[in-house]
């Protein structure tokens, strides 16, 4: 593998989520110790499941990995971050102050802003404390998917200048109290980031067009920060071997090698490894082993099917949808899962029966343009996009609160606005505004992926909680987004996920996420299903007996479980999401 040729200090595995990142770094990992390095494993993901694949708990702090011998790994997790440097800021004052004022500070502190400003604190640590990271000879991440992560690349340089230009006014005070004495600390991550000779980045995709684009403007983005040294992984391309063995196998083949023909001009002088689609889930050390080796052939096995009952398709839950008349249709899920082309087809299925609907994600890596091609006539479609919104938002600040102040203040708050923090709120605010159209009719949001749809709640929760507070029981008819999202009358929320392991396990984490929210989710979609074609292919067939399996546990979590089976072309445009709606679930014997 040419990434692993002579690799550097520290190697970023980066790209759209659910692109296998996460098995790469973990392969990558276990390889480097097992030829004699020391390394130090460590997800950045909000969503992280190194974990899972190694099969032990990790959590936020440095622990070995028993079974291999040499390497150790850390999963930063952002809630238990922010919670101990609430901690840090609160504990000198808790006790001189009044009770009232430091539970103003602890509400100060309690939105997503500070989630992301601790957990940033952690990895620029990593990247400089030397007296932490000394034992180690390589410190490998596995990056949140592209949104979060290139968020989190900006934030050494967005947070030093900030700092280096002022102290910000009130609004930003309590997340950054403890952020003023580490500009030098920002300064020499930023240093680390850019040294080609101590970062490596390695991109990687899937052979699929959407990914290949994504990758691309990664790739554009990263170089702008300064990150030159960058590699490109495909993975899971489907071997040449496979394709003769059946329709739906010549059909995956010749979708990968199309979207590798047309990979995009800014790619193609990158060094290029391919990696092969595994006949297994990458879940245990065995697997993790055979991922950087090419597969052995195996047998063709009959696929016993192992559920009891029929599942529904894609259009029995729009029967379902439509039959409501209106309301809010949240999908979500671990990213790479195809939530944009379902929610893509769930709307142009509802506005095919002359209902009204707006199609919209919050999703800035959504492509949901190409995904329509053309069928936007019938619906409103439309993006959150984070820069638009958030030079709305400081426009209007400046427009309303700047009026008011005297030219010194004004440039402290324009200071302020140029902050990291402005962005959270000013998404939200977008959020909020949109979901309101629920009321009167269909309003289909195709959500990030998952680390970034908890970090929204989050600020509805938050939004919830002040407004519970400031109107006390004045009001009992007030309504909050949270509340929106928490009515089952108003909103369905979709859990949209594939008939992996990993995928699987992060989908009923974000259900437990949601439920202590109040929000009960009503229907999982498994996407994408290989299973549910009864392949004949060798590879194909051992995938899918793990299939079933996923999806049995699946039926465990939801009393609504329905699957979508692999389509040989790429559904986009009217006709082939229309298509997608109707196919067959195909949950008959094989």
């Amino acid at each position: 593998m040419k990434f692993l040729h002579q690799p550097s200090r520290f190697l970023f595995f980066t790209g759209k989520g659910g692109v296998g990142k996460t098995s790469i770094a973990c392969a990558t990992a276990m390889h480097l110790a097992e030829t004699g390095k020391t390394v130090l494993l460590v997800s950045t993901d909000p969503a992280s499941n190194i974990g899972q694949v190694f099969g032990v708990d990790i959590g936020n702090h440095i622990v070995p990995i028993t079974a291999v011998a040499r390497l150790s790994a850390l999963e930063i997790d952002p809630e238990a971050a922010a919670g101990a440097y609430r901690e840090r800021l609160i504990s000198p004052v808790r006790g001189l102050l009044p009770d009232g004022v430091v539970k103003g500070i602890e509400e100060s502190l309690s939105g997503a802003c500070t989630t992301e400003i601790a957990a940033f604190d952690e990895f620029t640590t990593l990247l400089t404390d030397t007296a932490l990271t000394s034992r180690f000879q390589h410190i490998i991440f596995d990056t949140a998917p592209t949104g979060h992560t290139i968020r989190l690349l900006q934030l050494p340089g967005a947070w030093s200048g900030f700092l280096e230009a002022g102290r910000g006014d009130a609004s930003c005070l309590g997340p950054l109290a403890g952020l003023t004495k580490q500009r030098a600390q920002y300064r020499a991550a930023v240093e680390a980031l850019a040294d080609p000779q101590r970062t490596r980045l390695v991109l990687v995709a899937r052979a699929q067009r959407g990914a290949l684009r994504e990758v691309a403007r990664t790739r554009r983005e990263l170089a702008a920060l300064g990150l030159s040294r960058q590699y490109l992984v495909i993975n899971g391309v489907l071997p040449a071997s496979e394709a003769q063995e059946d329709a739906l196998a010549f059909a995956i083949h010749r979708r990968d090698q199309e979207a590798l023909a047309m990979i995009p001009e800014t790619l193609k002088d990158l060094p290029r490894d391919e990696i092969g689609l595994m006949p297994f889930n990458l879940v245990g050390l065995e697997a993790l082993r055979g991922l950087l080796t090419t597969p052995s052939p195996r047998p063709a096995r009959r696929i016993e099917h192992p559920l009891e009952r029929d599942l529904p398709s894609l259009a029995t839950l729009v029967d379902d949808i439509a039959a409501g008349g209106r309301g809010l249709i949240l999908l979500m899920g671990k990213g790479g899962v195809g939530k944009t082309t379902l929610a893509a087809a769930i709307a142009v299925a509802l506005a095919a029966r002359g209902l009204p609907v707006h199609l919209t994600t919050s999703d800035p890596a959504a492509h949901l343009v190409h995904t329509l091609d053309g069928a936007s006539d019938e619906l409103t479609v439309s993006c959150i996009d984070p820069h638009i919104e958030t030079d709305r938002y400081r426009r209007h600040v400046l427009e309303t609160k700047g009026a008011e102040l005297d030219a010194e203040g004004r440039v402290l708050l324009e200071e302020d606005l140029r902050s990291p923090c402005t962005e959270e709120i000013a998404v939200f605010q977008a959020f909020s505004r949109v979901i309101r159209e629920a009321h009167k009719s269909f309003l289909v949001m195709d959500t990030a992926p998952t680390g970034h749809t908890l970090l929204l709640l989050d600020a509805a929760g938050a939004y919830h909680r002040e407004v519970a507070r400031q109107q006390g029981s004045a009001d009992r008819h007030a309504t909050t987004p949270m509340m929106q999202l928490q009515d089952p009358q108003q909103t369905k929320v979709l859990l949209v996920t594939l008939a992996e392991t990993t995928p699987v396990l992060e989908t009923a984490r974000l259900q437990r996420d949601l439920q202590r929210a109040g929000i009960k989710p009503w229907a999982w979609v498994i996407n994408m299903s290989v299973a549910a074609k009864s392949p004949r292919s060798p590879l194909l067939q051992e995938r899918a007996r793990h299939e079933w399996r996923e999806i049995e546990a699946a039926t465990g979590h939801s009393a609504r479980v329905a699957i979508v089976p692999f389509l040989e072309d790429e559904p986009i445009g009217r006709d082939p999401l229309l298509a997608l709606c109707q196919a067959s679930s195909a949950t008959t014997h094989p």
